[in-house]
């Protein structure tokens, strides 16, 4: 097909490539003995909203040893590298790429230096953890690709974070990329050392892997003097959306990646802007691994008209992402959204850092604070999450680095841990 697949020329290019693309991924997941069995007879087309959503705790029931037989498409010779999956909970799934695959998961991931206006005059830092997990070599390696300077620092346990800090002094770096919570874990950590992080050449933030809010947004922002981009992918396609130069949303790249929003219960579509949970088909980055209608877990809602003038990204839809579907706890019959909780305790200029865990004490929830603070004054903390959600916490003031260096340990951090079984 003899297509421009950096950028397509128009909304209808765009459309083409679609209604193509999805056929090609139907045709490559009906190889797979795993998902054959599951999908109806017909074209992609006719049958897409009968074929029925795929979930993670789907492929956990593979045994590891047999998943590729079941699942992939190529055999093993046409692995080149394997991408971990997997939150902070959950037994993390190693995904086969073949070279193919690799190719395109760079692909997208140069588009995300263009949208945030990168050239070969910046030096990107980059705090993602490095190693199996995808995330930090793909960024890397596309920065490359557009002659970008990069220094694989990796994550704490990849490489110190004093290091880190000394790194950004001494290489002058006008990017960082990471996790916001490990962000604002260096922006703490150069507060305690003396290191003036709002004033480094550090002028552009790009974080992902976990939902940013306005809230975390600005205690980032703040914390380091530099603009944030929030970019969103995952292990089972690559680089899905990002924000870009003007802070209109997350686009999309819709020729990569076919995303719709259904209902969370029912699995049907929604109209567009409602929040629902969100699927994935990669369309072209599938030739080992042909997800087909990936339930994501997140829920989010979609745009068909972006905001003009921003070619060649203006045709792409527009992402808001919401929050996780699971990530709540439940305590005295009250639902306490993660993001919600860490919201309310960033909001507390006080607040540095916090760990939040429920516990049952003889047949009571307890939501227990671990909370680091710049004055030790845990009053407004208690008085603030018991107006919110109607629940008084149990809080415990920790030393100021004491989270972090349990975080630094983990791909994800278990910031919100539920010790009732």
């Amino acid at each position: 097909m003899n297509v421009d697949l950096l950028w397509p020329k128009s909304a209808a290019d765009l459309e083409r490539i679609q209604r193509e693309r999805r056929q090609v991924a139907l045709e490559r997941a009906r190889q797979s003995a795993f998902l054959k069995k599951r999908i109806p007879a017909g074209e992609a087309e006719d049958i897409w909203h009968r074929i029925p959503l795929l979930t993670k705790e789907e492929l956990r029931q593979i045994p590891p040893e047999r998943f590729h037989d079941e699942f992939c498409i190529q055999p093993r010779s046409a692995a080149v590298e394997y991408w971990r999956s997997g939150g902070a909970t959950g037994r993390p799934l190693f995904y086969p790429r073949s070279a193919e695959d690799t190719e395109w998961g760079i692909r997208a991931f140069e588009r995300a230096w263009a949208l945030i206006g990168a050239s070969a005059e910046d030096c990107a830092h980059i705090s993602f953890p490095l190693g199996v997990h995808p995330v930090a070599h793909l960024y890397a390696r596309a920065a490359i690709n557009r002659g970008i300077g990069t220094v694989w620092c990796g994550a704490g346990t990849n490489t110190p974070s004093e290091t880190q800090l000394e790194l950004i002094d001494h290489l002058k770096p006008t990017v960082w990329l990471g996790m916001a919570s490990y962000g604002l874990h260096l922006a703490n950590l150069a507060e305690t050392k003396g290191f003036d992080l709002k004033n480094s050449t550090v002028k552009k933030i790009i974080v992902a892997a976990e939902p940013l809010s306005p809230v975390k947004r600005t205690k980032l922002e703040d914390a380091w003097g530099a603009e944030v981009f929030d970019h969103f992918g995952m292990t089972e396609g690559a680089f899905v959306a990002g924000e870009g130069l003007g802070h209109h949303g997350l686009h999309v790249w819709a020729d990569m990646f076919y995303l719709e929003v259904v209902d969370e219960k029912t699995g049907e579509p929604l109209p567009e802007g409602e929040v629902g949970s969100l699927v994935v088909t990669p369309l072209w980055n599938n030739c080992m691994t042909p997800f087909l209608r990936w339930s994501s877990g997140d829920l989010v809602s979609l745009n068909t008209k972006p905001p003009a003038g921003q070619y060649p990204w203006s045709i792409f839809p527009m992402l808001r992402h919401e929050r996780r579907t699971v990530g709540f706890f439940k305590v005295r019959g009250v639902n306490i959204n993660h993001a919600d909780l860490e919201d309310c305790l960033f909001r507390e200029p006080e607040v540095v850092d916090f760990r939040a865990e429920v516990y049952d004490s003889q047949g009571n929830d307890v939501l227990h604070l671990h909370v680091e603070m710049r004055a030790p004054e845990k009053e407004n903390i208690v008085l603030s999450i018991k107006k919110t959600f109607q629940v008084t916490p149990e809080v415990t003031l920790l030393p100021r680095g004491s989270i972090a260096k349990d975080f630094e340990a983990a791909l994800k951090p278990p910031r919100f841990v539920d010790k009732r079984g």
